[in-house]
């Protein structure tokens, strides 16, 4: 009989990003601004998975997204999964929704969008159709695949 091990160390309190793709990870790294984040932060890449063959995880101590970052998270790993820690337990799984609009995050792909040569923040409106979501630039009207967003 094989036993399983956990493969990152367990979470007092805090928030658990599970099931990233590994090559996301350090995009939803860097969205979640984590560089700056004084908090206990493990970060895990390539373990295996039963889901994804290889994945990402990120766990935060003592802080908890807010419903804006969850959003931001779907835009890169929208099949992730965030849960809620409290006290070594499992509080809360939140599901991950597109926004209706994205903001300074997405960088434009149109060389010619104004985002792109003036200081203007970028701002993309989501289309979600059945099972094709897309971002448009608000300024340059250029559409984008979700699977094709750049992340600036």
């Amino acid at each position: 009989m094989e036993s399983k091990k956990m493969q990152v160390a367990a979470l007092r309190n805090g928030t658990v990003i599970d099931h990233i793709p590994s090559d996301k990870l350090f995009q939803v790294f860097n969205i979640l601004d984590l560089g700056n984040c004084t908090n206990m932060i493990t970060v895990g890449n390539n373990l295996n998975s039963d889901k994804i063959v290889k994945k990402g995880i990120i766990k935060i101590s003592d802080r908890f997204l807010e419903d804006n970052e969850a959003s931001k998270i779907a835009l890169i790993a929208p099949n992730a999964k965030v849960n809620i820690i409290r006290e070594f337990e499992v509080v809360e799984k939140r599901p991950l929704r597109l926004p209706e609009e994205v903001r300074d995050i997405v960088q434009c792909q149109n060389p010619a969008c104004i985002t792109n040569h003036q200081p203007v923040h970028t701002w993309f409106h989501v289309m979600t159709e059945e099972n094709y979501t897309r971002l448009r630039c608000h300024y340059c009207e250029r559409e984008v695949k979700l699977e094709d967003v750049r992340i600036r």
